[in-house]
Protein backbone atom coordinates (compact mmCIF):
# COMPACT_ATOMS: atom_id res chain seq x y z
CA UNK A 1 0.00 0.00 0.00
CA UNK A 2 1.01 3.23 -0.91
CA UNK A 3 2.25 6.49 1.60
CA UNK A 4 -0.90 8.34 -0.04
CA UNK A 5 -3.46 5.28 0.35
CA UNK A 6 -1.89 4.97 4.06
CA UNK A 7 -2.30 8.12 4.74
CA UNK A 8 -6.08 8.46 3.28
CA UNK A 9 -7.02 5.60 5.60
CA UNK A 10 -5.40 7.36 8.57
CA UNK A 11 -7.46 9.96 8.07
CA UNK A 12 -10.49 8.26 7.79
CA UNK A 13 -9.66 6.21 10.96
CA UNK A 14 -9.30 9.68 12.65
CA UNK A 15 -12.20 11.23 11.28
CA UNK A 16 -14.28 8.16 12.71
CA UNK A 17 -12.79 8.60 15.88
CA UNK A 18 -13.85 11.61 16.09
CA UNK A 19 -17.18 11.15 14.79
CA UNK A 20 -18.17 8.11 16.63
CA UNK A 21 -15.83 7.83 19.94
CA UNK A 22 -17.50 3.75 20.24
CA UNK A 23 -17.27 2.99 16.90
CA UNK A 24 -15.08 -0.14 17.43
CA UNK A 25 -18.45 -0.80 19.61
CA UNK A 26 -21.20 -0.07 17.40
CA UNK A 27 -22.28 -1.39 14.10
CA UNK A 28 -23.40 0.49 10.86
CA UNK A 29 -25.32 -2.66 10.43
CA UNK A 30 -27.33 -2.27 13.49
CA UNK A 31 -27.71 1.25 13.00
CA UNK A 32 -29.45 0.80 9.64
CA UNK A 33 -31.69 -1.73 11.37
CA UNK A 34 -32.62 0.82 14.02
CA UNK A 35 -33.52 3.34 11.22
CA UNK A 36 -35.74 0.90 9.72
CA UNK A 37 -37.45 -0.21 12.78
CA UNK A 38 -37.85 3.08 13.70
CA UNK A 39 -39.56 3.89 9.81
CA UNK A 40 -41.90 1.70 11.24
CA UNK A 41 -43.32 3.22 13.99
CA UNK A 42 -46.03 5.88 12.02
CA UNK A 43 -45.32 5.09 8.46
CA UNK A 44 -48.71 4.00 7.83
CA UNK A 45 -50.36 7.38 9.65
CA UNK A 46 -48.61 9.87 8.43
CA UNK A 47 -48.53 8.39 4.77
CA UNK A 48 -52.40 8.28 5.13
CA UNK A 49 -52.11 12.39 6.12
CA UNK A 50 -50.64 13.40 3.25
CA UNK A 51 -52.72 11.24 0.90
CA UNK A 52 -55.80 13.01 2.09
CA UNK A 53 -55.76 15.59 -1.16
CA UNK A 54 -55.94 12.29 -3.57
CA UNK A 55 -58.16 10.47 -1.25
CA UNK A 56 -60.74 12.80 0.20
CA UNK A 57 -62.66 14.06 -3.21
CA UNK A 58 -63.22 10.04 -4.39
CA UNK A 59 -65.11 9.27 -0.60
CA UNK A 60 -68.39 10.63 0.43
CA UNK A 61 -67.55 11.96 3.79
CA UNK A 62 -65.16 14.52 2.13
CA UNK A 63 -63.31 16.95 4.17
CA UNK A 64 -65.21 15.71 7.16
CA UNK A 65 -62.60 12.85 6.98
CA UNK A 66 -59.42 14.37 8.62
CA UNK A 67 -62.00 14.93 11.71
CA UNK A 68 -62.84 11.88 11.54
CA UNK A 69 -59.26 10.41 11.57
CA UNK A 70 -58.44 12.49 15.02
CA UNK A 71 -61.54 10.88 16.57
CA UNK A 72 -60.15 7.09 14.78
CA UNK A 73 -56.69 7.61 16.39
CA UNK A 74 -57.57 8.34 19.52
CA UNK A 75 -59.91 5.78 19.90
CA UNK A 76 -56.99 3.79 18.58
CA UNK A 77 -55.36 4.52 22.38
CA UNK A 78 -56.99 1.20 23.76
CA UNK A 79 -53.98 -0.47 22.31
CA UNK A 80 -51.23 1.88 24.64
CA UNK A 81 -53.48 1.77 27.25
CA UNK A 82 -54.00 -1.90 27.49
CA UNK A 83 -50.52 -2.48 27.18
CA UNK A 84 -49.27 -0.25 29.98
CA UNK A 85 -52.06 -1.34 32.42
CA UNK A 86 -50.64 -5.25 31.56
CA UNK A 87 -47.33 -4.03 32.07
CA UNK A 88 -48.23 -1.95 35.57
CA UNK A 89 -50.06 -4.78 37.15
CA UNK A 90 -49.21 -7.93 35.27
CA UNK A 91 -45.69 -7.55 34.53
CA UNK A 92 -44.39 -10.20 32.02
CA UNK A 93 -47.67 -11.47 31.31
CA UNK A 94 -47.45 -9.99 27.60
CA UNK A 95 -44.04 -11.25 25.81
CA UNK A 96 -42.94 -7.70 24.51
CA UNK A 97 -41.21 -9.07 20.98
CA UNK A 98 -44.80 -11.05 20.52
CA UNK A 99 -46.66 -7.79 20.37
CA UNK A 100 -44.40 -6.58 17.86
CA UNK A 101 -44.89 -9.22 15.33
CA UNK A 102 -48.23 -9.00 15.84
CA UNK A 103 -48.54 -5.24 15.10
CA UNK A 104 -45.91 -4.77 12.25
CA UNK A 105 -47.62 -8.25 10.59
CA UNK A 106 -51.25 -5.99 11.38
CA UNK A 107 -49.51 -2.76 9.92
CA UNK A 108 -48.69 -4.85 6.85
CA UNK A 109 -51.89 -6.22 6.46
CA UNK A 110 -54.01 -3.41 7.21
CA UNK A 111 -52.08 -1.07 4.66
CA UNK A 112 -52.35 -3.89 1.70
CA UNK A 113 -55.94 -3.94 2.04
CA UNK A 114 -56.33 -0.31 1.85
CA UNK A 115 -54.75 -0.43 -1.57
CA UNK A 116 -57.89 -2.74 -2.62
CA UNK A 117 -60.72 -1.14 -0.36
CA UNK A 118 -60.07 1.99 0.37
CA UNK A 119 -62.93 4.00 -1.80
CA UNK A 120 -66.01 1.14 -1.14
CA UNK A 121 -68.59 2.44 0.47
CA UNK A 122 -71.78 0.89 2.23
CA UNK A 123 -74.97 2.03 2.53
CA UNK A 124 -75.33 3.25 6.42
CA UNK A 125 -78.29 4.49 8.39
CA UNK A 126 -79.15 5.75 4.33
CA UNK A 127 -75.88 7.36 3.45
CA UNK A 128 -72.65 5.79 1.76
CA UNK A 129 -69.85 5.59 4.42
CA UNK A 130 -66.75 4.61 3.60
CA UNK A 131 -66.64 1.80 5.88
CA UNK A 132 -63.28 -0.32 5.24
CA UNK A 133 -61.60 3.31 5.12
CA UNK A 134 -62.17 3.93 8.52
CA UNK A 135 -62.05 0.60 10.18
CA UNK A 136 -58.60 -0.81 8.58
CA UNK A 137 -57.45 3.33 9.72
CA UNK A 138 -58.01 2.14 13.32
CA UNK A 139 -56.15 -0.70 12.68
CA UNK A 140 -53.63 1.09 11.30
CA UNK A 141 -53.97 3.75 14.38
CA UNK A 142 -53.82 1.11 17.02
CA UNK A 143 -50.21 -0.32 15.21
CA UNK A 144 -48.95 2.95 15.60
CA UNK A 145 -50.37 4.25 19.08
CA UNK A 146 -49.22 0.85 20.43
CA UNK A 147 -45.55 0.96 19.13
CA UNK A 148 -44.83 3.88 21.28
CA UNK A 149 -45.15 1.55 24.43
CA UNK A 150 -43.44 -1.54 22.89
CA UNK A 151 -40.84 -0.62 20.18
CA UNK A 152 -39.47 2.38 22.70
CA UNK A 153 -38.33 -0.23 25.86
CA UNK A 154 -37.24 -3.01 23.02
CA UNK A 155 -34.30 -0.41 22.55
CA UNK A 156 -33.49 -0.96 25.79
CA UNK A 157 -31.52 -4.57 24.34
CA UNK A 158 -29.78 -2.24 22.56
CA UNK A 159 -26.56 -0.22 23.81
CA UNK A 160 -27.90 3.28 24.39
CA UNK A 161 -26.50 4.87 21.54
CA UNK A 162 -28.94 2.83 19.11
CA UNK A 163 -31.36 4.81 20.56
CA UNK A 164 -31.09 7.93 18.70
CA UNK A 165 -30.70 5.82 15.67
CA UNK A 166 -34.33 4.64 16.38
CA UNK A 167 -35.49 8.47 16.95
CA UNK A 168 -33.85 9.54 13.47
CA UNK A 169 -36.25 6.45 11.99
CA UNK A 170 -39.07 7.58 13.68
CA UNK A 171 -38.21 11.19 12.09
CA UNK A 172 -38.47 9.45 8.48
CA UNK A 173 -41.50 7.76 9.14
CA UNK A 174 -42.67 11.11 8.48
CA UNK A 175 -39.92 12.32 5.95
CA UNK A 176 -39.96 8.97 3.50
CA UNK A 177 -44.48 9.20 2.86
CA UNK A 178 -44.10 12.95 2.41
CA UNK A 179 -40.95 12.77 -0.18
CA UNK A 180 -42.97 9.77 -2.06
CA UNK A 181 -46.07 11.74 -2.02
CA UNK A 182 -44.15 14.89 -3.13
CA UNK A 183 -43.10 12.26 -6.26
CA UNK A 184 -46.90 11.79 -6.56
CA UNK A 185 -47.46 15.21 -7.27
CA UNK A 186 -50.49 15.21 -3.99
CA UNK A 187 -51.66 19.01 -3.81
CA UNK A 188 -49.81 20.46 -6.63
CA UNK A 189 -51.81 23.06 -7.78
CA UNK A 190 -51.21 25.51 -10.81
CA UNK A 191 -52.98 29.04 -11.04
CA UNK A 192 -54.29 29.91 -14.36
CA UNK A 193 -56.16 33.43 -15.65
CA UNK A 194 -59.82 32.91 -15.59
CA UNK A 195 -62.40 35.07 -17.09
CA UNK A 196 -65.45 35.82 -15.11
CA UNK A 197 -68.18 37.48 -16.97
CA UNK A 198 -69.52 40.05 -14.31
CA UNK A 199 -72.05 41.51 -15.88
CA UNK A 200 -73.72 40.35 -19.35
CA UNK A 201 -75.79 43.59 -20.14
CA UNK A 202 -72.79 45.31 -20.53
CA UNK A 203 -70.67 42.70 -21.57
CA UNK A 204 -68.08 43.09 -19.22
CA UNK A 205 -65.42 41.23 -17.83
CA UNK A 206 -62.84 40.58 -14.28
CA UNK A 207 -60.10 38.24 -14.79
CA UNK A 208 -58.72 35.97 -11.42
CA UNK A 209 -56.77 33.02 -10.64
CA UNK A 210 -58.39 29.79 -10.80
CA UNK A 211 -56.44 27.24 -8.96
CA UNK A 212 -55.95 23.77 -10.96
CA UNK A 213 -54.64 20.64 -9.23
CA UNK A 214 -52.44 18.52 -10.97
CA UNK A 215 -53.43 14.80 -11.86
CA UNK A 216 -51.00 12.27 -9.19
CA UNK A 217 -48.15 10.86 -11.41
CA UNK A 218 -49.99 7.63 -9.50
CA UNK A 219 -52.55 6.60 -7.70
CA UNK A 220 -53.64 6.40 -4.01
CA UNK A 221 -53.50 2.13 -4.67
CA UNK A 222 -49.63 2.40 -5.22
CA UNK A 223 -49.18 4.80 -2.36
CA UNK A 224 -50.90 2.07 0.47
CA UNK A 225 -48.88 -0.50 -1.74
CA UNK A 226 -45.52 1.57 -1.18
CA UNK A 227 -46.63 2.04 2.45
CA UNK A 228 -47.49 -1.97 2.90
CA UNK A 229 -43.96 -2.39 1.78
CA UNK A 230 -42.26 -0.35 4.37
CA UNK A 231 -44.03 -1.96 7.05
CA UNK A 232 -42.80 -5.11 5.39
CA UNK A 233 -39.28 -3.88 5.67
CA UNK A 234 -39.78 -2.57 9.29
CA UNK A 235 -40.71 -6.11 9.96
CA UNK A 236 -37.39 -7.48 8.38
CA UNK A 237 -35.22 -5.18 10.28
CA UNK A 238 -37.14 -6.39 13.78
CA UNK A 239 -36.42 -9.76 12.57
CA UNK A 240 -33.33 -8.85 12.12
CA UNK A 241 -32.66 -7.23 15.23
CA UNK A 242 -33.19 -10.02 16.82
CA UNK A 243 -31.43 -12.69 15.32
CA UNK A 244 -28.70 -11.39 13.17
CA UNK A 245 -25.23 -12.56 14.66
CA UNK A 246 -24.00 -9.18 14.36
CA UNK A 247 -26.46 -7.58 16.00
CA UNK A 248 -25.95 -9.77 19.45
CA UNK A 249 -22.95 -7.95 20.08
CA UNK A 250 -24.42 -4.68 20.37
CA UNK A 251 -26.91 -6.24 22.97
CA UNK A 252 -26.53 -5.17 26.66
CA UNK A 253 -24.94 -7.56 29.09
CA UNK A 254 -28.31 -8.05 31.01
CA UNK A 255 -26.37 -9.77 34.14
CA UNK A 256 -23.76 -6.25 34.32
CA UNK A 257 -26.96 -3.70 33.54
CA UNK A 258 -28.42 -5.15 36.80
CA UNK A 259 -25.50 -5.18 38.68
CA UNK A 260 -25.51 -1.73 38.00
CA UNK A 261 -29.15 -1.09 38.49
CA UNK A 262 -28.49 -2.75 41.76
CA UNK A 263 -25.67 -0.50 42.75
CA UNK A 264 -27.42 2.67 42.24
CA UNK A 265 -30.39 1.09 44.22
CA UNK A 266 -28.12 1.10 47.23
CA UNK A 267 -26.71 4.40 46.36
CA UNK A 268 -27.19 7.26 49.26
CA UNK A 269 -27.58 9.41 45.62
CA UNK A 270 -31.28 7.24 45.15
CA UNK A 271 -33.82 10.43 44.92
CA UNK A 272 -36.87 8.98 44.09
CA UNK A 273 -38.64 5.49 43.33
CA UNK A 274 -38.96 5.79 39.79
CA UNK A 275 -36.06 3.96 37.42
CA UNK A 276 -32.47 4.36 39.14
CA UNK A 277 -33.33 7.06 41.40
CA UNK A 278 -31.27 9.78 39.57
CA UNK A 279 -33.98 12.38 39.34
CA UNK A 280 -35.94 13.61 42.26
CA UNK A 281 -39.57 13.54 42.36
CA UNK A 282 -40.05 16.99 41.18
CA UNK A 283 -37.70 16.43 38.14
CA UNK A 284 -39.51 13.06 36.92
CA UNK A 285 -42.66 15.25 37.13
CA UNK A 286 -40.96 17.98 35.46
CA UNK A 287 -39.41 15.73 32.62
CA UNK A 288 -42.78 13.41 32.04
CA UNK A 289 -45.08 16.96 31.51
CA UNK A 290 -42.41 19.04 28.84
CA UNK A 291 -42.82 15.44 26.98
CA UNK A 292 -46.24 15.61 27.25
CA UNK A 293 -46.37 19.23 25.99
CA UNK A 294 -43.83 18.34 23.57
CA UNK A 295 -45.74 15.82 21.87
CA UNK A 296 -49.32 17.58 21.98
CA UNK A 297 -47.65 20.28 19.86
CA UNK A 298 -45.83 18.79 17.54
CA UNK A 299 -47.95 15.96 17.03
CA UNK A 300 -51.51 17.34 17.17
CA UNK A 301 -52.19 21.23 17.97
CA UNK A 302 -49.58 22.59 15.44
CA UNK A 303 -49.84 20.31 12.63
CA UNK A 304 -53.46 20.74 12.84
CA UNK A 305 -53.54 24.50 11.61
CA UNK A 306 -50.18 24.00 9.29
CA UNK A 307 -52.45 25.02 5.62
CA UNK A 308 -53.97 27.98 7.69
CA UNK A 309 -50.66 29.21 8.19
CA UNK A 310 -48.61 28.60 5.22
CA UNK A 311 -51.59 28.75 2.43
CA UNK A 312 -52.44 32.69 2.20
CA UNK A 313 -48.44 33.07 1.59
CA UNK A 314 -49.06 30.47 -1.76
CA UNK A 315 -48.54 26.62 -2.41
CA UNK A 316 -44.72 26.95 -2.64
CA UNK A 317 -44.71 27.80 0.68
CA UNK A 318 -47.19 25.38 2.09
CA UNK A 319 -45.45 22.90 0.27
CA UNK A 320 -42.17 23.79 1.27
CA UNK A 321 -43.12 24.04 4.86
CA UNK A 322 -44.23 20.50 4.71
CA UNK A 323 -41.06 19.34 3.32
CA UNK A 324 -38.69 21.23 5.15
CA UNK A 325 -40.64 20.36 8.30
CA UNK A 326 -40.29 16.73 7.99
CA UNK A 327 -36.56 16.45 7.04
CA UNK A 328 -36.17 18.57 10.02
CA UNK A 329 -37.31 15.98 12.60
CA UNK A 330 -34.73 13.39 11.40
CA UNK A 331 -32.10 16.03 11.22
CA UNK A 332 -32.75 16.87 14.95
CA UNK A 333 -32.23 13.40 15.71
CA UNK A 334 -29.30 12.94 14.06
CA UNK A 335 -27.52 16.19 15.63
CA UNK A 336 -28.50 14.27 18.99
CA UNK A 337 -26.61 10.73 17.76
CA UNK A 338 -23.89 13.37 18.23
CA UNK A 339 -24.89 15.76 21.18
CA UNK A 340 -26.58 13.67 22.86
CA UNK A 341 -26.91 16.21 25.91
CA UNK A 342 -29.10 15.88 29.19
CA UNK A 343 -29.10 18.70 30.84
CA UNK A 344 -32.93 19.63 32.39
CA UNK A 345 -31.93 23.42 31.81
CA UNK A 346 -31.51 23.02 28.05
CA UNK A 347 -34.23 20.80 27.90
CA UNK A 348 -36.16 23.76 29.41
CA UNK A 349 -34.84 26.25 27.26
CA UNK A 350 -35.31 24.64 24.10
CA UNK A 351 -38.91 23.64 25.06
CA UNK A 352 -39.86 27.71 25.98
CA UNK A 353 -38.23 28.42 22.78
CA UNK A 354 -39.96 26.12 20.51
CA UNK A 355 -43.44 26.74 22.14
CA UNK A 356 -42.74 30.40 21.45
CA UNK A 357 -42.06 29.84 17.25
CA UNK A 358 -44.98 27.35 17.51
CA UNK A 359 -47.36 30.34 18.56
CA UNK A 360 -46.21 32.42 16.27
CA UNK A 361 -47.77 29.76 13.59
CA UNK A 362 -50.46 29.61 15.35
CA UNK A 363 -50.93 33.74 15.40
CA UNK A 364 -50.78 33.29 11.67
CA UNK A 365 -52.98 30.59 11.55
CA UNK A 366 -55.63 32.84 13.38
CA UNK A 367 -55.06 35.95 11.17
CA UNK A 368 -55.84 33.36 8.26
CA UNK A 369 -56.28 34.43 5.31
CA UNK A 370 -54.44 37.48 6.11
CA UNK A 371 -51.66 36.80 7.96
CA UNK A 372 -48.61 38.75 8.67
CA UNK A 373 -46.20 40.30 5.67
CA UNK A 374 -48.84 38.08 3.22
CA UNK A 375 -47.83 39.77 0.13
CA UNK A 376 -45.02 39.88 0.71
CA UNK A 377 -41.75 37.51 0.45
CA UNK A 378 -40.22 37.63 3.52
CA UNK A 379 -43.85 36.67 5.18
CA UNK A 380 -43.11 33.24 3.18
CA UNK A 381 -39.47 32.67 4.20
CA UNK A 382 -40.15 33.54 8.01
CA UNK A 383 -43.04 31.28 8.05
CA UNK A 384 -41.12 28.00 6.28
CA UNK A 385 -37.96 29.22 8.76
CA UNK A 386 -40.88 29.07 11.73
CA UNK A 387 -41.97 25.66 10.76
CA UNK A 388 -38.20 24.25 10.83
CA UNK A 389 -36.88 25.68 13.97
CA UNK A 390 -40.14 24.53 15.53
CA UNK A 391 -40.01 21.01 14.62
CA UNK A 392 -36.30 21.14 14.93
CA UNK A 393 -36.12 22.29 18.51
CA UNK A 394 -39.00 20.38 19.97
CA UNK A 395 -37.79 16.79 17.90
CA UNK A 396 -34.46 17.50 19.78
CA UNK A 397 -36.15 17.47 22.99
CA UNK A 398 -37.81 14.29 22.16
CA UNK A 399 -34.67 12.43 22.03
CA UNK A 400 -33.37 14.22 24.99
CA UNK A 401 -36.20 12.98 26.78
CA UNK A 402 -35.76 9.26 25.40
CA UNK A 403 -31.77 9.23 25.97
CA UNK A 404 -32.66 10.25 29.91
CA UNK A 405 -35.65 7.94 30.27
CA UNK A 406 -33.28 5.09 28.73
CA UNK A 407 -30.97 5.38 31.33
CA UNK A 408 -33.40 5.09 33.97
CA UNK A 409 -34.61 1.41 32.68
CA UNK A 410 -37.21 -0.53 30.72
CA UNK A 411 -40.32 0.50 33.01
CA UNK A 412 -39.11 4.29 31.80
CA UNK A 413 -39.28 3.96 28.63
CA UNK A 414 -43.04 2.28 28.41
CA UNK A 415 -44.09 5.27 30.66
CA UNK A 416 -42.34 7.63 27.62
CA UNK A 417 -44.52 6.03 25.09
CA UNK A 418 -47.42 6.16 27.41
CA UNK A 419 -47.12 10.03 27.65
CA UNK A 420 -46.29 10.52 23.97
CA UNK A 421 -49.72 9.26 23.36
CA UNK A 422 -51.07 11.13 26.59
CA UNK A 423 -49.82 14.36 25.10
CA UNK A 424 -51.06 13.46 21.86
CA UNK A 425 -54.63 12.67 23.16
CA UNK A 426 -54.86 15.93 24.93
CA UNK A 427 -53.76 18.01 22.07
CA UNK A 428 -56.30 16.24 19.55
CA UNK A 429 -59.02 16.84 22.51
CA UNK A 430 -58.15 20.38 22.46
CA UNK A 431 -57.93 21.18 18.78
CA UNK A 432 -60.62 19.03 17.34
CA UNK A 433 -63.36 21.37 18.51
CA UNK A 434 -61.50 24.46 17.91
CA UNK A 435 -60.66 23.54 14.15
CA UNK A 436 -63.80 21.27 13.11
CA UNK A 437 -66.90 22.34 15.59
CA UNK A 438 -65.88 25.97 15.86
CA UNK A 439 -64.51 26.78 12.44
CA UNK A 440 -61.94 29.07 14.60
CA UNK A 441 -59.64 28.95 11.27
CA UNK A 442 -60.36 30.50 8.44
CA UNK A 443 -58.72 28.69 5.14
CA UNK A 444 -56.59 30.56 2.50
CA UNK A 445 -57.00 30.77 -1.30
CA UNK A 446 -53.07 29.45 -2.69
CA UNK A 447 -54.06 31.71 -6.00
CA UNK A 448 -56.27 34.79 -4.89
CA UNK A 449 -55.22 35.94 -1.58
CA UNK A 450 -57.86 39.52 -1.13
CA UNK A 451 -55.82 41.26 1.79
CA UNK A 452 -55.71 44.89 2.66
Amino acid sequence: MSYAQTSFFSCLTAIRSCLFPDASRMSLLTHLLAVLFGMGSWVSINGLWVELPLIVPQIPEGWYLPSYLSVIIQMANVGPLFVTLMHRFRPGTLSETAVIYVIIALGTVATFLLGFFWKETVVFAGLHRSVALLVLTFFLAAVDCTSSVTFLPFMMRLKPQYLTTYYIGEGVSGLLPALVALVQGVGVVHCINSTQISNQTSNTSSSELQALYQPANFSVEVFFFFLSAMMLVCLVAFLLLNYHPAVARDQNKKWSEQKNMLDLYKSPKRRSRFGTGTYSVMEVVYIFVILAWVNALTNVVVPSVQSYSCLPYGNNAYHLSATMAAVSNPLACFIALFLPIRSLVLMGALTVFGSGVGAYIMWMAALSPCPLLVHDTWGAVIIVLAWVVFVLSLSYVKVMVGVILRDQGHSALVWCGAVVQLGSLLGAVTMFPLVSIFSLFSSGDPCNTKCP
